[in-house]
């Protein structure tokens, strides 16, 4: 397995929106639209593939401001979880953070996400609350 970038707009990047949107999207009766993905040109795509170049997990880093990036629509496909492939891309985000000058890592999770961030350091910093109909807590991370 690796890790590497997607850049926007790619073949490959379409890969990752098809995954997005198979797993984070559709079951709560969402889809993408194109001002959706028209705003993701400067955020950063992270992806894990197998040796064999199948897509397996991926996830977002979008700048909030010179300290802050959030990481966002973390997924991996069902076949592949429980197999560290989330930890693996979480650690490559917060390498590329801290490689980028950023000092946190703030973002949004689900509520039963919430012990996977937890085992990695994040931390709930909000009350309970909606996002796209889904009860979430905001979690944070600061780098070193």
């Amino acid at each position: 397995m690796y890790i590497t970038q997607v850049e926007f707009n790619t073949p490959s990047y379409g890969e990752l929106i098809y995954l997005r949107d198979l797993l984070l999207r559709k079951p709560i009766g969402l889809e993408f639209t194109p001002e959706d993905l028209s705003t993701e040109y400067n955020s950063t795509h992270i992806a894990a593939f197998s040796n064999m170049d199948e897509l397996l997990g991926t996830l977002v880093m979008k700048p909030l401001d010179k300290h802050q990036v959030k990481m966002r629509q973390v997924a991996v496909f069902p076949f592949a979880q429980r197999k560290g492939i989330g930890q693996q891309m979480v650690a490559a985000s917060e390498r590329f953070a801290i490689a980028n000058g950023f000092s946190e890592i703030v973002l949004s999770a689900r509520v039963p996400a919430v012990p996977f961030y937890e085992k990695l350091n994040y931390e709930v910093v909000s009350d309970i609350y909606k996002e796209v109909g889904i009860d979430h807590y905001k979690m944070k991370k600061k780098l070193s």
